[in-house]
């Protein structure tokens, strides 16, 4: 099993520039189980995630909950998400987001769902790494509206939460993130109620985003040794196995969607060339009309 190291950073990810053979096979699994899948496109397996919450009560974390016939399709799901955001979305990142949107839906509508804030960090950053270069910022931020929205569940929940949890982050230390069950503090709370429920023994369910969240929180309190991972683990009652396992899957994959987002760039600037060429022997014969054009005027004159 890889071990998590301090060379391992998902803000540095996309620097991986170097090119490979890009071969995506249908076998190439991204946070994946070895029955569900992700797929972006028709062989490249990306991402999936199954998450199952206490029936308890929490006094941090909201619970969401719906009755059988209150649960909408997939279609119905991703119909909205379409209403939502009408403008067109490049193949590469509208394949990713069909195919994630409709996971997402599997899992919101379980009957024992429970939003999770650190869940919602870890979904946050992926969806920012995968969206990252997108033509348009704004376009992008729209994209997140209508999915979550889609999803009847409230995106600035999810960004207020992830920035909450990043800002904590950033003020802890290798000491202070692992020592959070003998302090108090809001984002202190979220983590003690996940260490009870999931020390329950079925009372909470892992998840691969919940492990990309922890790793975020790890790198934004610059606490990236392997044994801070492990004693956060310990601390959180989570098998480090299964975030190892999840988080390498993670950084190796998200480096191949990288590669596959620099060529796609490449493709739309040879593209962008050759409309440039095109159009200038069309501008040019324009020039020249309207030059004669003037000189015709000219000699009426």
């Amino acid at each position: 099993m890889a071990a998590v190291t301090s060379s391992f950073s998902l803000s540095t990810l996309s620097q991986c520039s170097q090119r490979k053979n890009l071969s995506f096979s249908s076998s190439t699994r991204f946070l994946g189980t070895n029955s569900d899948s992700f797929r972006l496109g028709p062989n490249f397996s990306l991402l999936y995630v199954a998450v199952r919450a206490s029936d308890s009560a929490s006094r941090v974390v909201v619970r969401c909950s719906s009755s059988l016939s209150d649960i909408p399709t997939v279609s119905e799901t991703k119909l909205g998400f379409l209403k939502a955001y009408k403008r067109p979305i490049p193949s590469i990142y509208n394949s990713v987001l069909q195919e994630l949107i409709v996971q997402h839906h599997l899992m919101r509508y379980k009957r024992s769902y429970q939003y999770d804030p650190v869940f919602a960090l870890g979904f946050v950053t992926v969806y920012d790494q995968l969206m990252e270069g997108y033509p348009s910022d704004e376009d992008r931020d729209a994209i997140f509206q209508a999915y979550i929205n889609a999803l009847k569940e409230d995106p600035e929940q999810y960004r207020a939460d992830a920035q909450k949890l990043e800002e904590w982050a950033r003020a802890q230390n290798s000491t202070s993130l692992i020592e959070f069950s003998s302090r108090e503090g809001e984002v202190e709370g979220i983590l003690k109620d996940i260490a009870e429920r999931a020390g329950a023994k079925g009372n909470f369910s892992y998840s691969r985003f919940f492990a990309i969240g922890l790793f975020r929180l790890l790198e934004l309190a610059n606490a990236m040794e392997p044994t801070i991972l492990e004693k956060l683990c310990a601390a959180l009652n989570v098998d480090k196995r299964s975030v190892d396992r999840d988080l390498d899957v993670y950084r190796n994959l998200l480096s191949k969607l990288v590669q596959a987002k620099e060529l796609l760039r490449e493709y739309v600037d040879r593209e962008k060339k050759k409309r440039e060429e095109r159009s200038e022997p069309q501008k040019a014969n324009e020039a020249i009309t309207k030059c004669l054009g003037q000189q015709q005027i000219s000699a009426l004159k």
